[in-house]
């Protein structure tokens, strides 16, 4: 009986999949798109999304203004993302997750102290990645005697401590002899096995088939790197075995005269190429003289099985998983059930809040797997297709509507109207360019929709909530300049910030704090006190009618610290003040933030010395007592001398106060130590006598 059998795992890998959907929907969106290299290597799939407005570059310098640029899923080189965030280019990164964690691996290196190997081929962009990735010295092997050559060579001569990687796609037979290899070569090496699980079953799975059958065919495009070692692997368990990249270079005579058919498929290879071989194969064998069993058409209906039918049907709510998968009665003997993320365009949404037990829903059928007895439908596709003529009309009327925006994505926001997600571009998410889109997220925002567009099956809806905030900020612009008066008291939030002030959003009206309004003391930048996001409380201290500029308080009286100095400080109040400058008629001390006092040389000691510097140094702490203050001038006097123990020598007259400004401290000097002359002589007269 002649059979067919293909094998599970033949078609798209998960990070080709995720690639190829993330270059769809950017043209379902009406994207402009390009890729960095084919998106894929499989040049049926290049042509089909060239024709539909994507193309591949090989270089960012070939990017044109206004396009998108999707890293595929090998990745792309350090300098290239670096180079493409530097510039500020828009980009959808699709790198496979495993490659990803292989570009960690290398860069975590240690430069001094680790040496890594890696096992792929060095021109594959992958292994360029990741080599690009690695911070410490490098080689890389793509068979045995190659690694014989780096053992020998290098690994023999080199104390270093040696990792090793693999491409994800390397042939897992010739990774394990590697490991091998450099266990008994090397001391303690740390081995990261990275090879692509998907991989490392594609290709058991295949040689298990070709050891089964009398002609292998392997399906995928010859410059693909995983299909290559799928054909090397079945060619070694089955001889007549074939690599084709379409069903014309399929030889059907071959088919025709093999018992036993194995069928696999490279990861880049589509769902749509391997059902053309099958469905060829069937009708080619149907038509000839063989007369096939029932099983073989099962087989092949099971061989099918995740192809896409994009049919709709009804289907009844049986029950909610916790894990929010919903199963669903469709009235066929397979079991419907509806993951938790094509269940709603809101990522958010709870699915008992969507969907409860009982309810009939619209469903497309995404996926049939005949074998398991199960389908995988879709309600948030079949609501975004009916809510899609209701968008136009908002379009028309440009009512203003509500929505949670669910996600930012590069570019702008996501929102969800009736089921159809609505792209709101960063220019048209927020009143100021500035702000963090990332705020916005799980917030209700009011929008409207400014276009809606339809080209074939593919659908775009972009709208604007900057058109909406424009109109209420000018109504509260109108009412701000009805009430506005000097020294009317505001709460505005703080939007940006300047070395030389803080601009307030007041409602409406944008007023500026300067920086000398921000704090009593000395600041060199307004960020000491304030930060962007920041509520104040200010009050109008200038209005220019002309300009309509507003000019904004923020400092209270009370908070004056010569206020709080004349409420809390009278002279005679002994405080302890840190010392924060030495001079030689004087040290400068700390009382309270934003006010110095000075210590007089001859109020240092109760004996005299030649310099502040030889008793105190910057930054001790130390008590000294109030005996100037000049309110006007803004001085204060200090002295240590009046709380040590007295002595015998006449008391000195009070030094009068100094100002606190370094810069006319010296006359002040002048003036304390005139002050101080006569009764130094007299204690000196005394000393003689």
């Amino acid at each position: 009986m002649k059979s067919i059998r293909k094998a599970d795992s033949a078609g798209f890998c998960f990070g080709v999949s995720r690639a190829v959907s993330m270059v769809n929907e950017l043209i379902e969106q009406d994207t402009r798109v390009c890729t960095l290299g084919p998106i894929i290597h499989n040049m049926e799939v290049v042509r089909e999304l060239e024709k539909r407005g994507c193309r591949a570059i090989e270089s960012i310098d070939q990017l044109r203004e206004g396009e998108t640029l999707v890293i595929r899923s090998h990745g792309a080189e350090k300098e290239v993302i670096d180079r493409l965030n530097k510039l500020g280019i828009d980009y959808k990164d699709a790198t496979c997750p495993f490659v990803k964690k292989i570009h960690r691996i290398v860069s975590e290196t240690d430069p001094e102290e680790d040496l890594m190997l890696i096992a792929g081929n060095p021109e594959h962009p992958e292994v360029k990645g990741i080599i690009s990735h690695c911070s410490c010295e490098h080689f890389t092997f793509n068979s045995e005697p190659e690694l014989d050559i780096i053992c020998n060579n290098i690994l023999s001569k080199n104390n270093k401590r040696v990792n090793i990687v693999a491409q994800t796609t390397f042939n897992e037979k010739e990774w394990k002899k590697s490991v091998k290899k450099i266990k008994k070569v090397c001391t303690n090496p740390k081995i990261f096995d990275t090879i692509c699980n998907a991989t490392s079953v594609r290709q058991t799975e295949a040689e298990t088939i070709a050891a089964q059958s009398d002609f292998m065919i392997v399906i995928g495009d010859r410059k693909s790197s995983n299909t290559a070692k799928l054909f090397h692997i079945c060619e070694q368990r089955c001889p007549n075995t074939v690599l084709i990249e379409t069903v014309k270079e399929l030889d059907l005579s071959r088919a025709e005269a093999a018992e036993r058919i194995g069928v696999t498929a490279g990861a880049s290879t589509p769902a749509r190429i391997i059902k053309e071989v099958l469905d060829t194969m069937s009708e080619e064998i149907k038509s000839g003289e063989t007369k096939l069993e029932e099983s073989f058409e099962e087989l092949l209906e099971e061989s099918l099985k995740n192809l896409n039918t994009n049919e709709r049907i009804m289907g009844t709510v049986i029950s909610i998983a916790p894990n929010g998968e919903v199963q669903v009665d469709v009235g066929r003997k397979q079991t419907g059930f509806i993951p938790a993320d094509e269940l709603s365009n809101d990522s958010a949404a709870k699915p008992e809040d969507v969907v409860k037990v009982g309810d009939e829903v619209e469903l497309l059928i995404m996926k049939t797997n005949d074998q398991e007895g199960t389908i995988m439908l879709s309600k948030r596709r079949v609501d975004a297709q009916k809510g899609w003529e209701e968008l136009q009309e908002k379009v028309d009327s440009q009512e203003i509507l509500t929505g949670k925006i669910t996600e930012a994505v590069k570019g702008g926001v996501i929102t969800i109207y009736n089921g159809i997600r609505v792209f709101i571009p960063a220019s048209q998410a927020t009143a100021t360019r500035d702000e963090n889109l990332e705020d916005l997220v799980g917030q209700e925002v009011n929008f409207r929709l400014i276009e809606v567009s339809q080209r074939g099956r593919y659908k775009r809806a972009i709208g604007s909530i900057r058109s909406v905030l424009k109109e209420q900020r000018a109504a509260q612009r109108e009412e701000f300049w009805k009430n506005c008066e000097i020294g009317k008291r505001y709460k505005g939030v703080v939007k940006s910030l300047t070395s030389y002030g803080a601009f307030v959003d007041l409602g409406g009206v944008f007023g500026m704090i300067h920086i000398s309004e921000l704090s009593w003391t000395h600041i060199k930048h307004p960020s000491e006190v304030v930060n962007v996001g920041d509520t104040v409380d200010v009050y109008v201290k200038d209005i220019n009618e002309e300009t309509k500029k507003i000019s904004l308080g923020f400092k209270n009286a009370e908070d004056n610290p010569w206020e709080i100095l004349k409420r809390e400080y009278p002279e005679g109040t002994v405080v302890k003040a840190t010392i924060v400058g030495l001079t030689t008629f004087g040290a400068f001390a700390n009382i309270i933030p934003g006010i110095d006092g000075l210590i007089h040389i001859s109020q240092i000691a109760n004996k005299r010395i030649d310099k502040p510097a030889d008793v105190l140094s910057v930054g001790e702490v130390v008590d000294a007592k109030i005996t100037a203050i000049d309110f006007d001038k803004k001085r204060v006097s200090l002295s240590m001398r009046a709380l040590l123990p007295e002595d015998e020598q006449a008391p000195a007259k009070a030094v009068p106060a100094v100002k606190d400004e370094a810069e006319e401290a010296p006359a002040e000097a002048e003036e304390a130590a005139d002050t101080v002359e006569a009764p130094e002589a007299e204690e000196t007269a005394a000393a003689e006598e």
